[in-house]
């Protein structure tokens, strides 16, 4: 049973929206009436009920803000980028539903709105890398024009910069760290506007990221902290064992690599044990007729979505084979040793990704923290979702004793 229907496939969706409440992302009542309106009827009717309630308060917002009601119409302009963003979830994959891409132009365009609305603003920026920019946000903690610590956050498989500030900016600018969010390869606009897929060397992604960071008066260049949520606990940790100019690594959960998993999911398939044994080095089309029926498989479209229509698409895969293959280049084994900083590893009870936390923690050889969510605590699950205040409270108190910071 869900928390919020019965419908595995769309309380994964609505979990996440709910998860806003906390920091004003999200009202619950706003929640609870569309997912009973939407009910099990099809994905369209899912995405029609979530943008009608975001297209709303975006009008809200906008009629706020013209009657100079600046703290509600940033309130309403902030509720409407978490529901903009929850319509067009289901819709991922390739070819891109033109309903995805309206949906995700008006998610940015409305946390833009509410981005100029806070005091100081958040500065909406664009950090170079190759031939393409990094969208990013940079939000300012009150240290009366002295630098101060920064937490440098990337992202995870399938969230975006607006979903990273709800699950992070509030709880750190409170406790005086300024905040550096930004999508790499394969994540929000990257992927969805220029069609960049995700990529294993992170590192080269995060270095950019940190000497743009230092170009900023505003950031103690001894006290910037990289973190990274969801798969983003495998991305930050790779990329820390190259970037020594950080002062302290957050993984949420802590990710190791990825081909050990892959294995898993192919020991469930049902193909003849060579195949298994021997995988990648077999033959692709024993895999079509597995990529078939979980396509066809209407009682399962959680695995649908995760493998067939995210996986495929962030990876620019042709094949459920070739998203397999693609993720056994996904390792940090052989660079963990090379983490050099303060290293804290989360660990969730009942979160899939955080069975590999145990494995990076005894791989890094820096000073390291293993910390433990459980259920009985209500911090069980996927990156603590449903206790994040609880996640905050025992992160920045750590990284307040790991860089000697007291926010006065």
């Amino acid at each position: 049973m869900g928390l919020l229907t019965d419908n595995a496939f769309y309380d994964m969706f609505a979990q996440r929206a709910l998860t806003r409440c906390v920091y004003g992302g999200a009202d619950i009542g706003e929640c609870l009436s569309a997912v009973e309106r939407i009910g099990n009827h099809p994905v369209d009717i899912w995405y029609q009920e979530w943008l009608a309630i975001a297209d709303r308060l975006a009008k809200t917002g906008d009629d706020c803000l013209a009657r100079h009601h600046l703290v509600s119409a940033r309130e309403a302009y902030l509720r409407a980028t978490t529901y903009f963003h929850a319509s067009y979830m289901p819709l991922f994959g390739r070819p891109l539903d033109p309903r995805l891409t309206h949906a995700f132009s008006r998610e940015c365009e409305t946390f833009q709105k509410a981005a100029r609305l806070f005091s100081p603003a958040i500065e909406c920026l664009e950090i170079p890398f190759e031939n393409i920019t990094l969208p990013a946000y940079f939000i300012k903690a009150d240290h009366s024009g002295r630098p101060g610590p920064t937490l440098i956050h990337t992202n995870g498989y399938d969230s975006n910069i607006q979903e990273m500030y709800f699950n992070h900016v509030p709880a750190a600018v409170r406790r005086g760290y300024h905040c550096l969010l930004f999508d790499g390869p394969g994540q929000g606009r990257n992927l969805i506007r220029d069609d960049v897929p995700m990529r294993p060397d992170w590192e080269t992604v995060v270095r950019p990221v940190i000497d743009y960071a230092l170009t900023r008066t505003e950031i103690d260049p001894q006290k910037m902290v990289l973190a990274g949520w969801s798969f983003g606990g495998f991305l930050a940790p790779r990329a820390a064992a190259f970037e020594h100019r950080i002062a302290a690594l957050v993984a949420d959960p802590g990710v190791w690599d990825l081909g050990p998993a892959m294995n898993a999911v192919i020991q469930t398939l049902p193909l003849k044990p060579d195949d298994k044994a021997n995988f990648p080095h077999i033959d692709p089309k024993v895999f079509t007729p597995i990529e078939q029926a979980i396509e066809n498989n209407s009682a399962d479209p959680v695995t649908r979505w995760r493998l067939l229509q995210r996986g495929k698409w962030v990876h620019h895969a042709d094949s459920l084979f070739d998203y397999l293959r693609i993720m056994r280049d996904f390792e940090v084994s052989s660079v963990a040793k090379h983490i050099r900083c303060p290293a804290l590893i989360a660990c969730s009870e009942g979160d899939p990704l955080s069975q590999s936390a145990p494995a990076l923690y005894e791989a890094i050889q820096a000073p390291k923290t293993l910390l433990r969510f459980t259920r009985a605590e209500g911090a069980g699950g996927h990156c603590e979702a449903l206790a994040r205040t609880l996640y905050h409270q025992r992160v920045f108190d750590w990284l307040d004793e790991t860089l000697g910071y007291r926010f006065n």
